[in-house]
This record gives structure tokens, C-alpha cells and sequence, in this order.
């Protein structure tokens, strides 16, 4: 890269660095290179490269074109109150790796207005599209203190896809937005990268989003994340729960953790007590456990799922097993649980009691080892709990019975502890 008066430019960034309060020696250490690069940079003999270039702007409180013209201007400009395009620009060509790669139904790339999908499947009869909007709740606020960037954005597109999961449907594509009050191009790229995987393990594309850098509304180093995805799903195969009948056996499949529920009652008891973070649970300790990413369920139950003989699906999210499982129940029946058979992490155990939390209370803030309930024929129950059981941990937890019942779903027994 040529600047075009070096001398303007060297004594330029020796100025600015001064007013930072910096020495060569540590401004050098910040954009990790030798304080003879600075040395040279300020003699007007060498010029950073374009990625440096960006780095030592932010560094410096300035514009990359205010270096480059050696001064700096003395107008309003959208990098003074900062954004500066030259550094979105190439965060943007750094995220083009990750979207869209290798899928013939994207019809066009990153740069786009908008993103072009062929919506055409002949093997489905009538194609229905399934629409889910989803973000990790306050689990990523945790995952930018402590350091799990893309381990969130497997929590926020895992949460989507299952939402549309319970209904028979198909991921397809993907977009993400990302909001952030300073641009760093390592965290974007991490982020937008964790989301491309993702997708791969759910066998959907990322094709697109938005990148929104808004330093008048969020600090430094902070991110606020939210996906979409586009599903599809034939008419006659869709999974709502209309079909449920009395004698529906409901099956539990299992949970890994909390996946991305009740983290601000998680965070009042990290505030509680400091050692939280580091007290062992089995071989992990607290804060690795209750950063796992939320469990994909796609992968396992593609093969399983069959109209005929699931006929209710629900995702246990906020609200707990009553709360989601009853939106799916029809009239003239209810659900009866058996919570002596709920099978429970030890990562809930502990939070009982630390918290000194009630059965209730646990019930309705967490999964409590329950992330998916289905209610499958019972003379295809022990089939379909067989091949779950070959990669999740799946078991009989209740019965769909007839009733005119106030509480749609009901529960017998009580946790075992």
C-alpha cells in the first residue's frame, strides 16, 4: 500500500500516538508486530498493510483515510462517530468463506439486496414454509465474558432448528444478525463462523444477515445475536398434536444441560457466590457445564419422525415441560407426567441447591434433563425410543389420556432427587 506523503503520514501517527499515551514499544505490542515496524511507520519509510492499517486506525482513535492523508479531517464523518466502511468492508469479505458455500439452491452471494433460495422440491407434495425467528437469550452475554464465541451461536441456531423440528419440518437456510457496538473483526468472523458450522450440523445453509455496528447503543465488545430460519414441510406430514389420542405414549428426550434457558436465574447465583464458577460438576466444572451448546435434535430424529405414529412434538424451552408441552394438546385430552421418571443431570441438582430452589420453581425455569417430549402411537413407542436411544438417551415419561382437564397437563410422583 502507497501512501501518498510519508512524511505527513509518519509524523502524523506519531502525533496520535502520543495523544493515546502510547509507546511505540506498546502501541507495537497492541497490534502485535516489532517497534521497529512502529519506528519505520513513523519515519514515513514503511506503511502498514490494510489489515494492520484497520487495527492501528482503531488503536488511534482515527480513520484509515486519515492516516493515509496524514492528517486528520477536520468534517464529520460516520468513522468519527464509529463505523469506519473501510474496516466493515473487510469484515464483510472475511465473512463471505462462511455463507452460502457449496449449496445449488443459493442462487446468488454476499453483496446482495437480498438472498435468492429455489423453492422448488417435487418429492413434496405441498410444500408448507416454516418460519422461526430465535436469539440465545442472556447464555450469550455469559459466552462474551467468558470467552465461548462460537460455542453461543451453536445455542442460538440448534434452539431454531428444533423449534421447527417439532413440527416435522425441514431446515433450509439461515440468516443471522449481529449487533455490535465496535466492529473487531476476529469476534464477527468467530461468530459468523460459529453460525456456518451450525448450520452444516443441521444440514441447512447460512445464506445472509446483517451486520449492525451501533456504538451510540451498545459498548465496546458487546454483541447481541438473532437468527431466522426457513423450513420446509409437507402439508399432510406436519406434527401439531391434532392427531393425538387417548393412550399416546410420551417419550423424553434427553438434555444435555440447561441448553438456553434460565440463565438470569444462573447469573443471580454467580453473583451469589464467586467459587460457583469453579465447583466441579462430574469431570467439568460449573461454568463448562452450563456452557454446553444446546443439544441439535435434527440429526437424531430425522429418521423417526413419521405423521402416522408421532403425533406431538414439543420443545422445552422457558416455561419447563408444562408450559411447552400443553400448546400442542388438543381439546378433550390432557398429558399425565410421571416426574419419578424424569431422568436428571447432576448440573440440577446442584443448582437446587444452591439455590435452595422448589421442585415447582426447577419445573418451571429449566428442562430439568427433558429438551423434547413426543407423543408417538403406543405400538410404535419402544421402536422409536430404540433408535433415539442409539445416540440420545430416550424414555417412556407419560400418557395422553381423555378429559375435559383444567390443567391440560398434569403430574404424578415426584422428582427424584
Amino acid at each position: 500500500m502507497q501512501m501518498q506523503n510519508g512524511k505527513n503520514t509518519g509524523d502524523f501517527l506519531s502525533r496520535k500516538r502520543k495523544e493515546a499515551g502510547l509507546t511505540q514499544k506498546q502501541l507495537a505490542q497492541r497490534l502485535n508486530v516489532s517497534f521497529q515496524a512502529v519506528s519505520k511507520w513513523e519515519k514515513g519509510t514503511a506503511m502498514p498493510g490494510a489489515d494492520l492499517l484497520l487495527k492501528l486506525a482503531q488503536e488511534l482513535n482515527v480513520s484509515t483515510d486519515d492516516i493515509l492523508n496524514g492528517e486528520e479531517s477536520a468534517h464529520v464523518s460516520y468513522s468519527k462517530a464509529g463505523v469506519d466502511i473501510s474496516y466493515t468492508d473487510a469484515i464483510k469479505s472475511e465473512m463471505e468463506k462462511y455463507v452460502s458455500v457449496g449449496n445449488e439452491r443459493v442462487l446468488n452471494r454476499m453483496g446482495a439486496f437480498a438472498s435468492l433460495y429455489d423453492f422448488h422440491f417435487p418429492e413434496i407434495k405441498h410444500p408448507v414454509l416454516v418460519l422461526k425467528a430465535e436469539e440465545p437469550g442472556s447464555k450469550q452475554k455469559l459466552a462474551i465474558e467468558y470467552g465461548y464465541t462460537e460455542s453461543i451461536c451453536h445455542d442460538m441456531i440448534n434452539h431454531l432448528v428444533n423449534d421447527i423440528l417439532v413440527m416435522n419440518a425441514r431446515p433450509l437456510a439461515v440468516l443471522d444478525t449481529i449487533v455490535c457496538g465496535k466492529a473487531e473483526k476476529d469476534t464477527i468472523k468467530s461468530l459468523v463462523k460459529g453460525v456456518s458450522d451450525a448450520c452444516r450440523e443441521n444440514e441447512c445453509v447460512l445464506i445472509g444477515g446483517e451486520t449492525s455496528i451501533q456504538p451510540q447503543v451498545l459498548d465496546k465488545g458487546v454483541y447481541v445475536l438473532t437468527s431466522n430460519v426457513a423450513g420446509v414441510a409437507d402439508r399432510e406430514e406436519i406434527i401439531d398434536g391434532s392427531r393425538m389420542e387417548e393412550g399416546d405414549v410420551i417419550l423424553a428426550v434427553a438434555s444435555n444441560g440447561l441448553h438456553t434457558n434460565g440463565y438470569s436465574l444462573i447469573r443471580m447465583l454467580m453473583d451469589r457466590n464467586g467459587d460457583l464458577l469453579h465447583t466441579r460438576v462430574g469431570e467439568e466444572t460449573f461454568l463448562d457445564v452450563i456452557m454446553r451448546p444446546h443439544t441439535a435434535y435434527y440429526p437424531v430424529l430425522k429418521e423417526v419422525l413419521d405423521a402416522r405414529t408421532v403425533t406431538g412434538m414439543a420443545h422445552i424451552t422457558g416455561g419447563g415441560i408444562k408450559g411447552n408441552f400443553k400448546r400442542i394438546i388438543p381439546d378433550k385430552l390432557y398429558a399425565q407426567i410421571d416426574l419419578s421418571k424424569l431422568q436428571i443431570p447432576e448440573i440440577f441438582h446442584l443448582i437446587k441447591k444452591e439455590g435452595k430452589i422448589p421442585d415447582e420453581e426447577m419445573l418451571s425455569t429449566f428442562n430439568c434433563g427433558a429438551g423434547l417430549l413426543m407423543a408417538v402411537r403406543k405400538d410404535s413407542a419402544a421402536r422409536i425410543c430404540r433408535r433415539i436411544s442409539e445416540r440420545i438417551p430416550c424414555y417412556e415419561i407419560g400418557t395422553i389420556k381423555a378429559g375435559e382437564e383444567k390443567e391440560k397437563v398434569q403430574f404424578i410422583h415426584h422428582l427424584q432427587w
